[in-house]
């Protein structure tokens, strides 16, 4: 349950866990008891692309994120365009890269932040730019990616499966400080 919402935002009642019956069942969702406001709370879609450039993935790692991880292009849609115009538009800011083809991965839930993520496969070309919210990026073979198991790396390894190519997880590879089972 989202806790961002205190207020209703029509009369600024304070919000309150309602329940009431919603399409045949019963409901609990922050409900304003003045005015009947309902804070649906609903998942916030997601755009990510798998950026294939010159037979390489780009991963880049955000500003806003500690440590050195690297992940997919991601952004939000603007009103008015559609999730491919909006993953275009996203991959010429981040990267300064001219989509030649896109292709729909898939669409995948991602809870822990209430969002719903649409991935494309995205041809690119041209030089790399990155925007200043992206520190810095690496070009890898698809066979040598390590997925993830969060959000966009199960979109990452339906890619690599439709590719012919197994994925591994980061979790899974023995790395050379861990011990030996």
């Amino acid at each position: 349950m989202s806790t961002s919402f205190k207020f209703c935002p029509s009369c600024a009642t304070p919000l309150a866990l309602i329940g009431q019956e919603e399409d045949g069942g019963f409901t609990e969702r922050l409900r304003c008891p003045a005015c009947g406001y309902t804070h649906w709370n609903n998942p916030t879609p997601v755009l990510a692309a798998i950026v294939e450039v010159d037979g390489r993935i780009l991963l880049a790692r955000n500003a806003a994120w500690s440590g050195r991880t690297f992940a997919l292009i991601t952004g939000f849609m603007e009103a008015g365009e559609s999730p491919e115009e909006g993953i275009r538009r996203e991959i010429a800011e981040e990267t300064s890269l001219d989509v030649t083809k896109l292709t729909l991965v898939g669409v995948h839930d991602f809870q822990r932040m209430n969002q719903v993520i649409v991935t494309y496969h995205a041809v690119a070309h041209g030089e790399i730019k990155l925007s200043p919210e992206l520190l810095e990026y690496k070009l890898m073979e698809p066979a040598n990616i390590r997925c993830w198991r969060a959000g966009t790396g199960f979109a990452l390894a339906d890619w690599l499966r439709s590719r012919g190519l197994e994925p591994v997880f980061m979790e899974d590879v023995q790395r050379p400080a861990d011990p030996v089972a």
